[in-house]
């Protein structure tokens, strides 16, 4: 059994949880990596903040075009019917409550559902909010695709955020290398872990209370590297 699940892991779990006909926002950084693991034949829609519906995987050197990119200002790809749109267009999408799904980064995730996914730049980051506080307030449901701890051992899931927040009471759902856990009015009810890791393991490394859902399953672990 891994101690942990890799990064394409996490996203291929979070795949698992899009559903048909679903459009879906990608965060800049690891959430990219749901378009590398989405199935060709599933219709789900990626939207890029940018302006691109229809977003598809990381290219290949031979398909790579400088002028195709993500919102992080990656090369990527179209799939078949992909649009191009003016960036107003996009945040109308989002302020609309057009999109399904917003995957995104975070460094604190609250029991409550408040989101803090700041960065105040430096070397290659992108500096400051972004577009993240439209998608938290906009999305229908926020997917926080995350580390379950920092560098330092500190519970990123936490009672109260101490960074500034992105957005309040916006996450639904965190998944980390170690666990997928609902944020629910009730509290944060975890709904899959490691089989073989105790309750008791994963609230030690938890900021907040965790409850163990009655229908708990053990965490997959996709051959995706």
């Amino acid at each position: 059994m891994p101690e942990k699940l890799t990064r394409r892991q996490i996203a291929w779990r979070i795949v698992q949880d899009i559903e048909e006909g679903n459009y879906v926002n990608l965060g800049i950084g690891q959430p990219e990596l749901v378009a590398d693991l989405m199935p060709a034949n599933r219709e789900v829609i990626i939207h890029s903040e940018n302006g691109i519906l229809g977003l598809g995987p990381k290219p290949t050197p031979e398909e790579a075009d400088e002028d195709l990119i993500n919102a992080g200002k990656k090369m990527a790809t179209l799939v078949p019917g992909g649009a191009f749109f003016h960036h107003a267009d996009s945040f109308a999408m989002i302020r609309g409550g057009h999109i399904d799904v917003a995957v995104l980064g975070a460094f604190q995730v609250a029991e409550n559902g408040d989101l803090a996914n700041w960065t105040t730049g430096g070397g290659d980051l992108l500096p400051a909010v972004g577009g993240a506080m439209d998608l938290a307030a906009g999305a229908k449901k926020v997917f926080a695709m995350m580390d379950h701890n920092a560098k330092d051992g500190a519970p990123k899931i936490v009672k109260r955020c101490s960074y500034p927040l992105t957005g309040q009471r916006c996450v639904t759902t965190v998944y980390t290398e170690i666990a997928v856990i609902d944020i629910r009015p009730e509290g944060c009810i975890v709904r899959e872990k490691f089989a073989d890791m105790p309750l008791e393991a994963l609230q030690a490394r938890t900021g907040a209370q965790l409850t163990l859902a009655n229908d708990w399953r053990p965490l997959a672990i996709p051959d995706v590297g």
